[in-house]
């Protein structure tokens, strides 16, 4: 029995979401609106410790040159001690200290001041960049609470049914997971191992160039294009399998057409052989898309696992049912020790049970494998 879910609690932890959201976006807009204001602040007190630093540099100029006099002064009495009396040796003295003083303070308040201006600008491009992101988080966050408060709301109405409804995210995450594994797996497995072999082949190259000379370096070159030319086709085939672009605009005969083709023209061992029946239309999208999905996955198992010289595809499509048989003469396998755990079968059944088909798989050691897909179509 299916359990009712509760479209208020959807509800709920929308209105959750709207209020997490909401708060987060007041709280950057704080952060931001305190940020300004310690802004405007020190940029009021850069332009009164400038005002200060020129102020000061004026002092030390006109400090300095008194000093210059006070010490040509004292000089002068040094010199002609017996013309002067004690108290006029006295005062020349103590003015000239008094000014070296004055002027050595005057410097030292002249670098602090110069520190404060400096940490002042360097504080004042720190906040502007605090200031910038947080209208760019206010922003972003204004996108998400528009999707919340609108698009998002409309999934409680999309889904028709309880049991969906409990299932929907869950579905999305664990596909999305074995997605990304799958392609994570296969790029590891694939080009990466391909460009790791060209680096270390480039290197081989030019040795050997160094060692036995030019015919057998551009040999070795020969090799290396054909490792780029693999890494090559392994790159397309992971796009295809993401999904092929031909698919939506040309539709699942063409693309299958091309598709067949190139690997049969890379794998040069492996005839394929394609034939179609259909009437003149497009098929809906989901079941292009899933037709297309099983007959790669079928051709890639015969590829791998099979060790088949031909394969044959056959797809038949009119008003009322679409049929597709991939067979090929492989090895095959026991079908009484087949596992029941394997991936790539379970994911082919589950998309034909989704377009209400059925499949079929039949296969005899020594004599290959047949897969037959029948899948009802009401347009």
């Amino acid at each position: 029995m299916t359990k009712k879910f509760d479209t208020n609690t959807l509800d709920m932890i929308l209105e959750k979401m709207v209020e997490t959201v909401g708060a987060s976006k007041d709280e950057v807009f704080r952060i931001g609106e305190q940020c300004r204001k310690e802004h405007l602040s020190l940029a009021d007190e850069l332009k009164e410790v400038k005002v200060l630093v020129k102020k000061s540099i004026d002092e030390g100029d006109k400090l300095e040159a008194q000093t210059r006099f006070a010490r040509k002064k004292l000089s002068e009495v040094s010199k002609h001690f017996k013309d002067y009396s004690e108290a006029e040796v006295r005062e020349a003295y103590e003015r000239a200290h008094r000014l070296q003083m004055d002027y050595s303070m005057n410097q030292q308040l002249e670098r602090q001041l110069r520190d404060r201006r400096d940490d002042i600008e360097r504080r004042l491009v720190g906040l502007n960049e605090t200031i910038e992101r947080a209208e760019h988080l206010i922003s972003q966050i204004s996108v998400v609470m528009n999707y919340l408060t609108s698009d998002l709301r409309q999934v409680g109405e999309m889904l028709e049914n309880a049991k969906l409804k409990q299932e929907f995210g869950l579905k999305i995450i664990e596909a999305q997971e074995e997605e990304r594994k799958r392609l994570s797996r296969e790029i590891h497995d694939g080009p990466a191992q391909m460009m790791a072999n060209v680096m270390m082949r480039s290197d081989l190259i030019e040795r050997v160039y160094k060692e036995q000379g030019g015919p057998a370096a551009i040999g070795e070159i020969r090799d290396l294009k054909k490792m780029v030319r693999n890494a090559l086709y392994e790159v397309r085939r992971i796009i295809y399998d993401l999904r092929p672009m031909a698919l939506d605009d040309l539709g699942l005969v063409p693309t299958l057409k091309k598709y067949l083709g190139t690997i049969e023209e890379y794998h040069k061992t492996i005839r394929i052989d394609y034939s179609v029946i259909k009437e003149e239309q497009r098929l809906p999208a989901q079941y292009e898309v899933a037709l297309f999905r099983l007959i790669q996955e079928s051709v890639q198992n015969a590829l791998k696992h099979a060790n088949a010289n031909l394969i044959t595809v056959r797809l038949e499509i009119n008003c009322s049912r679409i049929t597709v048989v991939i067979k090929d003469d492989g090895k095959g396998f026991d079908m009484q020790e087949k596992k029941n755990n394997s991936f790539g079968i379970m994911g082919m059944r589950e998309r034909v049970e989704l377009l209400e088909g059925q499949l079929s798989i039949d296969s005899v050691l020594g004599k290959g494998t047949i897969v037959t897909i029948q899948v009802p179509l009401n347009l």
